[in-house]
C-alpha cells in the first residue's frame, strides 16, 4: 500500500504561481511513476504531468506544458508540482497518483494510488 498526502492549494490570480506538494509513505518503489491529475467542475479527469522516480523523465500533458514542472526529492519520498502563469483555466482540484508498473502514461487508469485532492482556484 502507498500513502500519498497532497498540500499546497488555495487561491491565485491569474498569472500567479503556486506549489503542490506530495508525500508518500508505505511501499513505494524506485520503478513508480507519480502523476498530478485535475479535475474541474463538470469536466473529465485530465492528466498534468508525471515523472519516473528512477530517472527522472516528465510527461506534461499539452495544457500545461512550459508553465508547469513537476520534480521529486527521492530522500523525502516527495513529488511536487510547480505551477507558474496560472490561468483561471487551471481551477480544478489537483491529485496526485502512483503508478506502480511505472510506465509514464497520462491514463488515469494506470494508477493505483491517489491523494485526497487540494483545490486550486485561479481569479481573473
Amino acid at each position: 500500500q502507498v500513502q500519498l498526502v497532497e498540500s499546497g492549494g488555495g487561491l491565485v490570480q491569474a498569472g500567479g504561481s503556486l506549489r503542490l506538494s506530495c508525500a508518500a509513505s508505505g511501499r513505494t518503489y524506485s520503478t513508480y511513476v507519480m502523476g498530478w491529475f485535475r479535475q474541474a467542475p463538470g469536466k473529465e479527469r485530465e492528466f498534468v504531468a508525471a515523472q519516473r522516480w528512477s530517472d527522472g523523465s516528465t510527461y506534461y500533458g499539452d495544457p500545461v506544458k512550459g508553465r508547469f514542472t513537476i520534480s521529486r526529492d527521492n530522500a523525502k519520498a516527495a513529488v511536487y508540482l510547480q505551477m507558474n502563469r496560472l490561468k483561471p483555466e487551471d481551477t480544478a482540484v489537483y491529485s496526485c497518483a502512483a503508478d506502480p508498473a511505472g510506465s509514464l502514461t497520462q491514463s488515469y487508469l494506470d494508477y493505483d494510488y491517489w491523494g485526497q485532492g487540494n483545490q486550486v482556484t485561479v481569479s481573473s
